[in-house]
């Protein structure tokens, strides 16, 4: 029998609702009582599992009970030394691996189209980052992974360095030779800590890529929540390592994860462990089945194109339309109510379903939605060519031009952004989704970075930072 069909800490939760107990601890909505009459009906039987470290329940930051067990099954489908839950997304994860891994003024490998939780990971670790420029996909246009040769020259040229931090797979779930990669830092002493925020499901095996945890990295976060049935917020992380020290590890998580560990998001955890852990070669091929269905019946479409490449997670699609940007596709949509994962100045993503055999196929309706949004898109486009944001050309190497601590010293100022090529950026700016800087702080901004945010500006992205982008300034260090 698979143990993985078993999920301890929900069947505990239960047990424990069953006992109807009266609560005389924290949360204050004792169990959903006193949850007010708006939102009641859809709040009222998660809160019933919403409980705190009671004496069956365990403690997600000593666990000895039923989260032990949970997170022991985790450990057993990922084939780790030891796996832990996240309840403060794979963000938390990311912090604590960069913050047990390198110290101040250590000398740190990272791929330069990471997300924004990496970043700051560094900067509080207050390290000096070494930013590894990715290769460019020319046909979506957009980064992606980080070649062999481009991290041969780091390490040649910073053999001192105390880490390398990676991305595998990037948001539109393209991967790259990271087995070759963990072996050269390997061979140097170096660990390798991976973001795998979009590869949690990679371990079910082909047709999906090998997961970051089989091909050697030393600690690898995962969003369980990305693809999973888990809970936003729910996320694991996997320690594999002789480098680096499981118990630093252990003491930072508890630093930056909250000390009040939410149980439905913990459950939730539980149960998406299992729906991968009995994933079947029957419910592989039924999901393949549904998506290049899916897919060929997008392609039907008069307008739509559809991207997908070999060494692409099998869920990640993405989609193109004849003199549309993405954004206006993505609004074109969501006129629909189909809402996509993310747009960019090109493409929209979508995250397909990781559905299992017995799973309800709601792809056939959303082709239907998909047809009628096509053929009811105004002819309002602005006919935009499709542009290349930062290829990061150059240098496959790059350092900050000021460290941490010189940043710490320096005044700011605004200035226009035509006048900001060549000074110093004082502020992240940061697309999102996917939440990878655009320029970071203490980087000189290039001609590109201000042709890209114009441009960005313009067609109506998102953008995290920028205190007075709308006004057209950018801050920089003086």
């Amino acid at each position: 029998m698979n143990n993985q069909i078993h999920t301890p800490l929900l069947d505990q939760l239960l047990i424990h609702n069953k006992k109807q107990p009266v609560s005389f601890h924290v949360p204050g909505h004792k169990y959903g009582e006193l949850f007010p009459g708006k939102g009641r009906e859809f709040y009222q039987s998660l809160l019933k599992l919403d409980a705190t470290e009671l004496t069956d329940l365990d403690d997600l930051h000593s666990p000895e009970g039923v989260i032990l067990k949970a997170q022991q099954l985790l450990s057993n489908l990922y084939q780790t030394s030891t796996s832990f839950f996240l309840v403060n997304g794979s963000t938390s994860g990311n912090l604590a691996m960069i913050l047990a891994t390198i110290e101040e003024d250590d000398i740190v490998l990272v791929q330069r189209n990471s997300h924004k939780s990496i970043m700051n990971g560094i900067r509080l670790a207050n390290a000096q980052p070494i930013y590894l420029n990715p290769e460019y996909d020319s046909e979506l246009m957009v980064a992606s992974g980080v070649s062999l040769e481009t991290i041969k020259a780091a390490i040649q040229s910073n053999p001192n360095a105390k880490a390398l931090i990676l991305t595998y797979p990037n948001y539109y779930g393209m991967v790259y030779n990271l087995k070759g990669i963990i072996e050269l830092a390997h061979e140097h002493g170096i660990p390798v800590l991976v973001d795998e925020a979009h590869g949690v499901h990679f371990v079910v095996g082909d047709p999906f890529p090998p997961s970051a945890v089989s091909l050697g990295a030393d600690v690898v976060v995962q969003s369980a929540h990305k693809t999973l049935p888990a809970m936003t917020m729910g996320a694991y992380l996997h320690f594999n390592s002789s480098i680096v020290s499981l118990e630093k590890l252990s003491e930072y998580l508890q630093v930056v994860q909250s000390s009040s560990p939410s149980y439905p998001i913990m459950a939730s955890l539980d149960v998406a462990r299992s729906y991968l852990g009995t994933f079947t070669k029957e419910d592989i091929q039924s999901l393949v089945k549904r998506i290049n269905a899916f897919k060929t019946e997008l392609e039907r479409i008069d307008g739509l194109t559809v991207y997908s490449q070999s060494k692409q997670d099998p869920l990640k699609l993405v989609l193109r339309a004849n003199g549309y940007s993405g954004f206006e596709l993505q609004e074109i949509f969501e006129r629909q109510g189909i809402f996509a994962e993310l747009a960019d100045p090109n493409n929209l993503l979508m995250v397909l379903p990781l559905y299992n055999e017995e799973s309800t196929n709601g792809l056939i309706e959303a082709v239907a939605k998909i047809k009628e949004a096509m053929q009811g898109a105004s002819s309002s486009s602005k006919h935009l060519e499709p542009t290349r944001l930062p290829k990061f050309e150059g240098q496959l190497v790059e350092r900050l031009a000021l460290s941490f601590k010189e940043m710490s010293k320096k005044e700011r100022n605004f200035t226009s952004l035509s006048q900001a090529v060549g000074k110093i950026c004082a502020e992240s700016i940061i697309p999102y989704p996917p939440g990878i800087p655009l320029v970071l702080p203490g980087e000189r901004v290039k001609k590109e970075h201000i042709k890209s945010l114009e441009y960005l500006l313009k067609i109506g992205a998102k953008i995290q930072g920028g205190e007075r982008l709308k006004a057209g300034e950018l801050k920089i260090f003086k």
